[in-house]
């Protein structure tokens, strides 16, 4: 990896944090104020852990993204407590995808409603996130999910693609959503350098019910992360290296996905900048 693209990719980071009880400090020790953070949220604790760890990832200075699912706002009372409580903490950026709760909270069973009652409160975000799917989704239709990213694009700012692990199919996947007239950039989803011990470590700790859920639908990932040589990030962007760098491509940076891994991910970004800039 020798291109000034990737260097770019690499300097427009996102990391993607889960608010667990060790997440504030790994994030301060680690984690430069110019890297922008993403908060998670989950359907079996709700959106308080991830409200209160991003006030106060904001307080410390940091550009902070809170994941904002619908299916976890009951109302449109709940959506406005909420806009004000990241408004008054300085959060000028939410991420709004419909989410993993198996039943909605209340009324919203998808992100575009929310997305519209947002544009119609005023549009109180400067920077609004919807989600991709370069790897289909397993229960809906591709031509759908790039439908849907077209029906929210009058609301949205920016795409941050799931996670993929094959180059290719990122490739394919933005040249179909570019060739759809779909022009917001992407943000593409991509794992760190996640070790297996510790990913099994952070399963066993997010609770038997929710991890039973996240090897459920994301069995694949699972078994690229412990198969012995089944993933590096590395060779994910070498490989695609000219399909995600291209102008057309319209690749703002790499949201990364650290699975708490907080402190071996800015590592691994600091030694690869390292080597592209030698």
């Amino acid at each position: 990896m020798a291109t000034a693209g990737l260097r770019a990719l690499l300097d427009s980071v996102r990391y993607e944090v889960l608010p667990a009880r060790t997440t504030e400090d790994k994030v301060l020790a680690h984690v430069p104020r110019d890297v922008v953070v993403t908060v998670t949220a989950s359907p079996v604790k709700g959106l308080e852990p991830t409200l209160d760890l991003a006030g106060r990832l904001a307080a410390h200075g940091y550009r902070v993204v809170p994941h904002v699912p619908a299916r976890l706002l009951r109302d449109e009372a709940h959506l406005k407590d909420v806009v004000d409580r990241l408004r008054e903490a300085g959060v000028a950026d939410v991420f709004v995808p419909a989410g993993d709760a198996d039943s909605p909270a209340g009324a919203y069973d998808g992100a575009l409603p929310v997305l519209r009652r947002l544009s119609e409160l005023g549009r109180p975000f400067a920077r609004v996130g919807v989600t991709g799917y370069p790897e289909s989704h397993p229960l809906i239709h591709d031509d759908v999910t790039i439908q849907a990213m077209w029906d929210k694009r009058e609301h949205a700012t920016y795409i941050v693609s799931n996670l993929c692990f094959d180059p290719r199919v990122l490739g394919e996947w933005i040249a179909r959503i570019r060739c759809r007239d779909i022009t917001l950039p992407v943000h593409l989803g991509v794992a760190g350098p996640v070790q297996r011990a510790k990913l099994l470590a952070m399963a066993t700790k997010i609770g038997v019910g929710e991890s039973t859920r996240f090897l459920t639908r994301h069995a694949s990932w699972f078994l690229r992360f412990v198969t012995p040589g089944g993933y590096s990030p590395d060779r994910l962007l070498a490989r695609g290296e000219k399909a995600l760098t291209a102008p057309s491509a319209g690749v703002a940076g790499l949201h990364l996905f650290t699975f708490n891994q907080i402190a071996e991910t800015e590592r691994w970004r600091r030694a690869v900048i390292d080597r592209l800039g030698s």
